[in-house]
């Protein structure tokens, strides 16, 4: 079937759009950094603040993106509550509407070559010289994807004014608001920007090929398309990061659904009554007002619209098995879920371990997290994170329980096992990148070292399962005690190993000194892992005495 240029020409036309959008975005993602998460932060005490501060940060930043996700890392990280962090997302929402006051106002007034080559042309030669590592890189490549927001909206613009000559249009005045609106949300859905939907209608809107009316249609139903990049976001989250995403989902459906009942005397109300001529403007203007429509309405119901999402997400699938059913209020039972859920996190810090060499680990079926066992590595390293925080704040919470003095001594073994277990986590995420490139090498040396690895991780992971499913505890002592002076044996053996002409010799000076920190990487997680075991398995007066063992991993 024969495509038009000019349909081509508008389709790559959104695709540098989107591209400068992902450009201008990540450079930002890199610049903004502390301050304004602070400023965020802050802007949290109250509603009206955090609505304010969620408007002006996406405003500035340009992307509500990276705003909304921010929100959602603050939430699952226990920083802001959920009423609060619906209240960003509501100014988020409004906030993200000058993007479109800027395209609708700067976009079709001139010449958009005349500037944005000039822009692109310097900022895309600079990012191939300038320091990748400096801010320098990450100002030229936000500077770069603006010019290219404006690039893809002259090839969109271009591609919809010939087109038009080209086709009669007359037929789509003919639709219903509904067609309208389900374009886009299904346009904005599937791009994943509403920012480029918009740039499209506003196109299309300037060559009059669509009403007003229609254009509003379709920019409402980008208003619910735009909320599915946040759901995907917190589908494989905890409870609260899904009652932020849904809360969202809902704010701009509701909203859509009330305006769409509306959308005729709404239009008439900003060109009659406040006299807004110009579709451009006129429609642009609509955005804004749905999105302070939305604050003005839900700000009251805040409070209620949390509650109805907590109850609705009660945290059942979150990362913690055990102690989540209980409260520490009952210290007894609070006790004995911690130790279920210390197990339960040692065995998947160890599946994580395995599953980054390739290798399959079994987790006992009572804790197996098949979900768990479907993610990536870096996804499985989120999931123990998340995990371990859920873990660290009961405990904090089971130590200030008057009821619990008989038992500190254990809580404080307990604390320090799930501590270790992290840091062997982190020293596997650590070597995830040297893992992959010496599996992947060409190099029999590196390759070899890969294998040595492999098999010693394995090994190590299968005398981890035994100890934690024996039933014998008589002899856990003399076997955790052989397991940490085999380990030092291996280092000081690896160690030997990779200065001997065999290694040293086909590999080059970065490439060995690669190999030697990714040995002290694998040992330091598996010393941090038998610390972890001690503190679980170990008598506190057993525990003590290990302590005094000589060290290694210099």
């Amino acid at each position: 079937m024969f495509i038009s240029p000019d349909i081509w020409k508008s389709l790559a036309g959104i695709a540098i759009f989107l591209l400068g959008m992902n450009f201008l975005e990540e450079g930002l993602r890199h610049l903004v950094g502390r301050p304004f998460k602070l400023f965020l932060k802050r802007q949290t005490s109250n509603k009206v603040k955090a609505i304010a501060g969620g408007a002006i940060v996406t405003g500035i930043l340009q992307s509500s993106s990276i705003v909304n996700l921010m929100v959602l890392a603050f939430v699952g990280a226990g920083v802001i509550q959920i009423q609060t962090a619906l209240a960003v997302i509501l100014g988020a929402n409004l906030g993200a509407t000058l993007t479109s006051w800027i395209i609708a106002t700067v976009g079709f007034s001139f010449n958009i070559e005349d500037f944005a080559l000039p822009v692109v042309a310097v900022s895309g030669i600079l990012i191939m010289l300038v320091n990748k590592e400096s801010r320098w890189y990450q100002w030229c490549k936000l500077i770069f994807g603006f010019g290219f927001l404006f690039i893809g909206l002259n090839y969109i613009k271009a591609g919809i004014e010939h087109t038009v000559q080209q086709v009669d249009l007359a037929v789509l005045k003919e639709q219903p608001a509904i067609v309208f609106l389900m374009a886009g949300f299904l346009i904005t859905s599937l791009i994943q920007s509403s920012s480029a939907t918009v740039a499209i209608v506003l196109s299309v809107l300037h060559v009059n090929a669509i009403s007003l009316f229609s254009a509003s249609a379709i920019v409402l139903g980008a208003e619910i398309g735009t909320s599915i990049k946040l759901l995907l976001a917190s589908f494989k989250g905890i409870a609260a990061k899904k009652r932020v995403a849904v809360g969202n989902f809902l704010f701009n459906s509701i909203t859509t659904v009330i305006v769409l009942i509306f959308l005729l005397p709404v239009n008439r109300l900003i060109t009659d009554t406040l006299g807004i001529s110009d579709n451009l403007t006129a429609l642009v203007f609509f955005q804004s007002l749905v999105n302070f429509a939305g604050i003005l309405f839900f700000y009251p119901f805040l409070g209620v619209f949390a509650r109805f999402l907590e109850k609705r997400f009660t945290g059942k699938d979150e990362e913690s098995l055990f102690i989540r059913k209980v409260s520490v209020a009952d210290s007894e039972l609070a006790s004995g879920a911690l130790e279920k859920e210390t197990r339960h996190f040692i065995f998947h810090v160890m599946s994580f371990t395995a599953n980054a060499f390739g290798d399959e680990f079994k987790v006992p079926g009572e804790i197996r997290n098949k979900s768990f066992e479907r993610k990536q590595a870096t996804e499985k390293y989120e999931y123990i994170k998340t995990l371990h925080g859920e873990i660290q704040g009961f405990s904090v919470k089971l130590q200030n329980a008057p009821s619990l003095q008989n038992e500190r001594a254990r809580l404080d073994q307990l604390i320090s096992c799930i501590r270790n277990s992290m840091y062997a986590a982190k020293s596997i995420r650590d070597a995830l990148h040297d893992i992959d490139q010496l599996r992947n090498s060409s190099n029999d040396a590196k390759y070899g070292f890969y294998l040595a690895t492999r098999d010693k991780v394995v090994a190590f992971c299968n005398e981890v399962s035994d100890l934690l499913q024996q039933q014998n505890t008589k002899e856990n002592f003399e076997k955790i005690t052989a397991l940490y002076k085999n380990i030092q044996q291996g280092y000081n053996q690896s160690l030997q190993e990779l200065y001997k002409e065999g290694i040293a010799g086909h590999v080059n000076h970065t490439e060995i000194s690669t190999l030697f920190n990714f040995n002290r990487e694998m040992y330091t997680a598996f010393k941090a892992m038998v610390f972890a075991l001690k503190d679980y398995l170990l008598t506190i007066k057993e525990s003590d005495y290990f302590d005094e063992l000589p060290g290694f991993i210099r």
